[in-house]
């Protein structure tokens, strides 16, 4: 008799603490099947907030968007590094130079060069990037040079329209497009025409690329003038090469 008594307590105990029975069960099959219960669960859980079709769409499209942009710019690194080849590989009498650094208010005014009077470089020295003149030199130190680039507004030089054989003027406007002016009335210019340096010109080197005609204002007087797209990316330039004398 006072063996039944002592079980039934003991059996109520038990009873009383299922639920640490039902803890101890789950943290047991927790330790057996490595939490894979909880992760079901969760995964179970959180569907509902997994990307549809259509945000799987646009993931998608935004990585392709991604990849040709990388491309596109892998394929301009190209296309400029080898233009920088080709200026080096460029015969005597010019000297390779980095651009070091510009004016943000002076951006199509003028540069600074990495190399100087001792690498040979004079004032006045003609100054080529990858498609064509940029400008010229304006000042020296030992060490880095200042080019006076051809979109600033101080700068004019002699040009040649070669279709219609004629000269001009390629005046600065401090903008990303100088203005050939002409003295004749007639020019028979038009868009599109390929302007280079003078054949006669003693100041920089003749036939050079300068850029293309984009525009023609015919309505000018006493005589037209017309807007130019320098060939050269003045913009961009990172290396140029200056034609020393």
């Amino acid at each position: 008799m006072l063996g039944r008594t002592l079980r039934v307590p003991l059996l109520r105990k038990v009873a009383e603490a299922w639920p640490w029975w039902l803890l101890l069960l789950a943290l047991v099959g927790v330790r057996l099947s490595k939490g894979a219960g909880f992760m079901d669960a969760y995964a179970l859980l959180s569907r509902p907030f997994w990307p549809g079709s259509a945000q799987s769409e646009w993931l998608r499209s935004a990585q392709q968007l991604q990849d040709q942009a990388s491309l596109l710019q892998l394929q301009r690194d190209n296309q400029r590094l080898r233009g920088m080849l080709a200026l080096d590989r460029s015969g005597a009498g010019r000297v390779s130079a980095p651009v070091i650094s510009r004016e943000p208010g002076g951006w199509w005014q003028q540069l600074e060069l990495g190399k100087g009077s001792v690498e040979g470089i004079r004032a006045g020295d003609p100054v080529l990037a990858p498609g064509g003149l940029i400008g010229r030199v304006s000042s020296v130190t030992p060490s880095t040079a200042r080019v006076q680039l051809l979109t600033d507004s101080g700068s004019r030089l002699g040009v040649w329209v070669a279709r219609v054989q004629r000269h001009g003027l390629l005046v600065g406007q401090g903008t990303a497009r100088p203005r050939l002016q002409f003295l004749e009335k007639d020019t028979g210019v038009r868009p599109g025409d390929v302007i280079t340096t003078s054949p006669a010109s003693t100041l920089v080197p003749p036939n050079l690329l300068v850029g293309v005609v984009q525009s023609v204002n015919e309505e000018l007087a006493p005589a037209p003038d017309a807007a130019v797209q320098l060939s050269a990316p003045v913009d961009a330039v990172d290396w140029v090469q200056v034609v020393t004398r």
